[in-house]
């Protein structure tokens, strides 16, 4: 009889964990929630009259992690991947535009081209990255960046949106992770990719049918309440209905950090989060328009050009929490406007606040965060928040997801 792994949780971190392990094991994947995907999936929304994302989210082509996933469980066709890293810029105050263009190859050539880079700017303006990967433990990212004016029109437009945490309290050894992974590896590793389909069609419907094609079970409307545990080993999983363990089962508990420390006290986890806004406006986007546009000077901070819509993401919103939604849409479909080069009325609109969208990418947060391994032999944690050594994004679950497996695998 194989061993059964029940995985609690069915947004990518759980996806992931349960992909890796259902052929080896018997598997079920549990969800409180009536469909899959967590923070980052796709819904129908009737305001709109279309499916779209709860999130927006840019992957970049260094996400190896990501895209091994979505090339396994059948979902990579649906991702629109770039075939060169460029990135546009609008900045509203000035009406500039420029567009940042890093060479494919590890030698980044691309800061001595002006043509290439951010306008009025020199190559040594770019050695920030490099002096980043020096981190120290405990420092902030601000004193790398600077408060210049390079800093107000790119720096801070990419590690804001790329930590959800403002410069200034944002850990630089978690930005340095990201560079060493994209932008130090040169532009290969830096070309946009996006759902364009939708965040499910692309990372969860795929895994769903995944692992039910290998006999994996899902259950939705699952909550987990409680865990029974008996010496160094989880006992029964209490769903309303007990649901008693093997003595070789295993557990893989990929839940959000605040309800894992409800089913696990005394458990160290991230308790301070960010937020973030996410616009859709119900208006097809010029064709010409690129696909992603940084926004600097504004309330928005990326423009997604969809074939069927705008969708507006701002990171580290907090601030936009009391707001009322009419105000944000009417404010921020006027810088869509300036953006898109277009003169429109108001379309139909939705406002998504995640007010609890990330763990707050500080050092002390940070220092919080558990790796995959407990105090318990069958029982191992995934999800973004858990230590990955990335911030919380897409990759970072889905490696959550593979450490979790790896040690079920042991």
């Amino acid at each position: 009889m194989m061993t059964r792994v029940h995985v609690i949780g069915a947004g990518l971190a759980g996806l992931q964990a349960a992909v890796e392990l259902c052929e080896r094991f018997d598997v079920t994947l549990y969800e409180a929630a009536p469909q899959a995907g967590g923070r980052c999936r796709s819904y129908f929304d009737a305001t709109l009259g279309m499916t779209i994302d709860n999130g927006n989210h840019l992957l970049l082509s260094g996400n190896s992690a990501a895209l091994d996933y979505a090339k396994k469980t059948g979902g990579f066709e649906k991702l629109s991947i770039a075939a060169e890293a460029e990135f546009d810029f609008c900045d509203l105050e000035t009406k500039a535009r420029w567009r940042l263009r890093p060479n494919a190859g590890k030698i980044p050539w691309w800061i001595l081209a002006p043509d290439r880079r951010l306008p009025d700017t020199a190559g040594l303006d770019y050695l920030a990255l490099a002096k980043l990967l020096f981190a120290k433990p405990g420092q902030t990212l601000r004193p790398f960046l600077g408060n210049g004016d390079m800093a107000r029109r790119l720096w801070d437009p990419i590690f804001v949106s790329a930590l959800n945490t403002a410069p200034e309290e944002a850990f630089a050894a978690l930005a340095a992770a990201i560079v060493r992974e994209t932008f130090a590896k040169g532009g290969e590793a830096c070309r946009p990719v996006v759902a364009v389909d939708g965040l499910s069609a692309a990372f969860v419907d795929p895994a769903l049918s995944y692992l039910q094609g290998r006999g994996a079970r899902v259950a939705f409307g699952a909550k987990l309440r409680g865990l029974a545990f008996e010496g160094d080993r989880v006992a029964s999983l209490e769903f309303g209905e007990t649901v008693a363990l093997a003595p070789d089962d295993k557990v893989v508990l990929a839940v959000t950090a605040p309800v894992a420390q409800e089913l696990l006290p005394g458990l160290s986890a991230p308790t301070e989060f960010r937020s973030i806004v996410n616009a859709h406006f119900a208006l097809p986007a010029p064709k010409n328009m690129p696909l992603l546009t940084g926004v600097v000077g504004g309330w928005s901070e990326w423009v997604f050009a969809f074939p069927d819509r705008f969708s507006v993401t701002i990171s580290a919103a907090d601030r936009f929490m009391s707001t009322a939604r009419e105000e944000l849409a009417a404010h921020i479909w006027d810088e869509v406007q300036a953006v898109a080069g277009i003169s429109a009325p108001l379309p139909f609109w939705q406002i998504i606040k995640e007010k609890r969208a990330t763990f707050a990418a500080t050092p002390a947060q940070d220092a919080l965060r558990p790796g995959a391994e407990t105090q318990w032999r069958n029982l191992v944690l995934a999800g973004d928040w858990t230590q990955t050594g990335l911030p919380s994004t897409i990759e970072g679950a889905i490696r959550s997801g593979l450490a979790a497996a790896r040690l079920v695998n042991q």
